[in-house]
């Protein structure tokens, strides 16, 4: 027989935005869809209505657009097995949940919730295992009636196994079992008429027809759940497989402090997308043992669920920083420069004339691209650039073995040469200023320190002679002036 197409879903729930741990799921389901020939289809989880986060849904579509992730089927792109909402899909619920019902799968409870929180409190005092003592599983028809005639609101539990096991071969871990006794009879259809997870997420893979449920490890513990729903509901189940937690580099659970944040944050903060789903892939999944640095073609080409791990992934922070360097250098300077326009636009001070010359950006960026990490860290590399003043003390001015006679002497003496009519090419600049600095007596790393400061503020700027050429002649001559008069004010020793 040939296998059924691929068909795998991200069904993230808006209770707030896509983090790295949500994200990466995504990823490797997509990934896995691409790779496969397969559909990838994105279902919004909304059947929790009283935690729903305004926008959640539009940031969501959002990061998977800006790391490249289209979507075959989903919330604005029509299928044959829509609506991707589930708020959209109640009744789907409640016939299921119906059907369990009539079939003796499932049952009504009355419990009240301050009944619930008494229970629950009782056997957390005497050490129990928590879980529903299964009080409405047998009640008669006289019972239930009384429940509905007093008003009692119900929901709809599933009617467990009190013994036996429950097996399944996952595609990652290989053959997982739980006793069923460790599973309680667990709600499915709430009293507002909502699904739980656990039954919405059976009913809509199977009426889908997922063929691969791709999710975090922490579901793991509710996929005997989910099995014993398809069984009971005569359904067949997909194939599952959990992949590895996240942790921080001291290997505790992935929280923010780690960079557990919104997929959102790292865009905003100037990550390139091509970085971050290279970056995302190999928190459990390798190419091979040595390769960090891969594109997504070459990741689409080579994914395979075989090649995901058991093992936690750990995300690191410096590596994805490190990472996302690597792939600003490879940009050529006309993308580079329009990904930062927007940065540099947002951050330099305020008193820089808005719009940017975008030749001038393209001027500027040759000059930062082997230093910067992040598209974010770009304003803070280059504002001397932009800015009509700069601002420094000035004993920055006097180097190594100077003082500030020796220092004025310099820049004196370095005005006196550049105000001379000529080029003020990278090169026309060394091949004055080096002889200069031995004509001085001085280091010509002392010489050079000494105006990288008046020309920039800085004492780690980019490469001297290349900073000057593209601030132009006026404006070193203007702040080499200024450096003159700022050290002039310094009483000499």
């Amino acid at each position: 027989m040939m296998e059924a197409p691929v068909r795998v879903r991200y069904a993230p729930s808006p209770t707030g935005y896509p983090h790295v741990g949500n994200i990466r799921t995504a990823l490797f389901n997509w990934l896995f869809a691409r790779h496969s020939n397969g559909k990838f289809i994105v279902r919004i989880e909304d059947t929790d209505t009283a935690r729903t986060v305004p926008g959640a849904v539009e940031t969501i579509l959002e990061s998977l657009e800006w790391l490249g992730m289209d979507w075959d089927e989903g919330p604005d792109k029509a299928g044959d097995y829509g609506p991707y909402f589930q708020s959209r899909r109640i009744e789907f619920y409640r016939l299921a949940a119906e059907k369990l019902v009539k079939k003796g799968d499932a049952y009504h409870c009355y419990c009240s919730s301050e009944r619930l929180e008494e229970m629950r409190a009782g056997q957390v005092a005497a050490k129990m295992p928590p879980g529903y003592d299964r009080r409405c599983r047998d009640l008669t028809d006289e019972e239930r009636q009384a429940c509905i005639a007093k008003g009692r609101k119900s929901v709809i539990r599933f009617k467990g196994p009190k013994g036996g096991e429950t097996t399944f071969s996952d595609v990652i871990r290989g053959e997982v079992t739980f006793e069923n006794r460790t599973i309680d009879d667990f709600v499915i259809l709430k009293a507002d008429g909502f699904p739980t997870y656990h039954l919405a997420s059976v009913v809509d893979d199977n009426k889908m027809l997922i063929s691969h449920v791709l999710r975090a490890e922490e579901w793991i513990s509710s996929t005997p759940k989910h099995l014993l729903l398809y069984r009971s509901l005569g359904l067949e189940p997909p194939l599952f497989a959990h992949l590895p937690m996240i942790l921080g580099p001291d290997r505790s659970k992935l929280s923010k402090r780690h960079g557990a944040v919104s997929i959102t944050q790292y865009r905003d903060e100037g990550y390139l997308p091509q970085a971050m789903v290279n970056f995302l892939a190999l928190l459990g999944w390798s190419l091979d043992d040595k390769t960090d640095i891969i594109d997504t073609e070459t990741l689409v080409k080579n994914f395979s669920l075989e090649r995901i791990g058991k093992t936690a992934a750990v995300f690191n922070r410096e590596k994805l920083d490190w990472m996302n360097g690597v792939y600003i250098r490879s940009l050529d300077i006309e993308d580079l420069s329009t990904r930062a326009l927007p940065f540099l636009e947002k951050d330099l001070p305020g008193s820089v004339e808005r719009p940017l010359d975008f030749e001038y950006v393209k001027s500027v960026m040759p000059l930062i691209q082997e230093r910067a990490r992040t598209l974010g860290e770009i304003p803070g590399l280059t504002y001397f650039f932009f800015i009509s003043e700069i601002d420094y003390e000035p004993e920055l001015l006097i180097g190594k073995k100077m003082n500030r006679d020796i220092t004025l002497q310099a820049l004196k003496a370095s005005l006196e040469s550049l105000e001379k009519p000529g080029s003020f090419s990278r090169d026309e600049l060394e091949s004055c200023l080096r002889p200069l600095a031995e004509k001085l007596g001085l280091k010509a790393g002392q010489l050079f320190g000494t105006l990288r400061v008046a020309v920039t503020g800085l004492t780690v700027a980019p490469p001297l002679f290349e900073t000057m050429a593209v601030l132009g002649k006026d404006k070193c001559l203007e702040r080499m002036r200024k450096a003159v008069l700022k050290l002039s004010s310094v009483e000499s020793e």
